[in-house]
């Protein structure tokens, strides 16, 4: 049976290791590095093939990059709401200046 104690400090010391890998620039390197290389071997023979799957895997990154970029800058919650913030103070503006907004 393991004392609370123990727990205790077994979480303390699995929180200060991830802090100090989150912290350290190599293990950012090592891991880009990793991928890379795992990124290039898998694609190498199937560019070497000829083969459709990276031209498809590439449209769907963009497709998915782009849609994210739109939504996050052009329709997320927080645009919608700064637009519906000027739409109201500008039509309360033409409204005390009496003024169309459609000339």
């Amino acid at each position: 049976i393991t004392s609370p104690r123990y727990l205790f400090f077994a979480i303390i010391t699995v929180t200060m290791s991830f802090i100090e890998k989150a912290i350290n620039p190599a293990f950012y390197k090592q891991k880009i590095s990793t991928w890379s290389h795992a990124t290039a071997e898998y694609y190498k023979p199937l560019f070497r093939s000829g083969s459709v799957k990276p031209l498809w895997h590439i449209m769907i990154a963009t497709s998915v990059l782009m849609y994210t970029q739109n939504y996050l800058f052009n329709k997320g919650t927080h645009i919608q709401h700064a637009r519906h913030e000027k739409k109201v103070a500008l039509e309360e503006y033409y409204k005390n200046h009496n003024i169309t907004p459609h000339h």
